[in-house]
């Protein structure tokens, strides 16, 4: 597997990626209380079976293809096709690195590419003297959490209204550089 700097994309490789989605037997449930001018979040796990699948369509392909033009996302290659990318954005207004979205075919998963992926992702901040590396997944989404959280990130923040599908609510995830 090679890591190199990604280019424009000129087709949907995710047609031929498999599963795009997530499927998992366990939640991040996540609880609040407004009182007095004041919020309580409590966030627990929760076990729960939840799915979720999506397709990636022309018109997100040049949303990505507008960030990957800026210099800062990468792809994962294996014998010069690309199995995964990591679509990252330099946000100069408060000297943070945005990680915009991750997805890597699905007969390349849980073998490290991900991992990669973000480890290139850090040296690129690194580079730019980022503060941080910000991101934003779904409660539901509990095997990206986790993932994200060996890789050092911790939850910042959450939306509960980000979503029209009540169950989800945005998890907001940083590492500090």
């Amino acid at each position: 597997m090679e890591i190199k700097k990604l280019e424009k994309l000129t087709e949907n490789p995710t047609l031929h990626w498999g599963l795009n989605g997530y499927t998992t037997d366990k939640i991040l449930s996540i609880s609040f209380v407004e009182y007095g001018g004041s919020f309580e979040f409590v966030l627990k796990e929760k076990s729960m079976p939840y799915s979720k699948i999506w397709e990636t369509h022309s018109d997100e392909l040049e949303e990505l293809n507008e960030i990957i033009e800026k210099g800062h996302s990468f792809g994962a290659f294996e014998d010069n096709e690309l199995i995964g990318w990591i679509i990252c954005e330099h946000r100069t207004w408060n000297n943070s690195f945005y990680i915009e979205n991750i997805l890597i075919n699905e007969k390349f998963r849980r073998n490290g590419t991900g991992a990669q992926l973000i480890k290139n992702a850090v040296r690129e901040a690194r580079h730019l003297n980022c503060r941080i590396i910000e991101l934003e997944t779904q409660n539901t989404n509990y095997p990206a959490i986790q993932f994200y959280r060996r890789m050092g990130f911790s939850i910042t923040g959450i939306n509960t209204r980000l979503y029209k599908n009540p169950e989800e609510t945005a998890v907001f995830m940083t590492l500090d550089l």
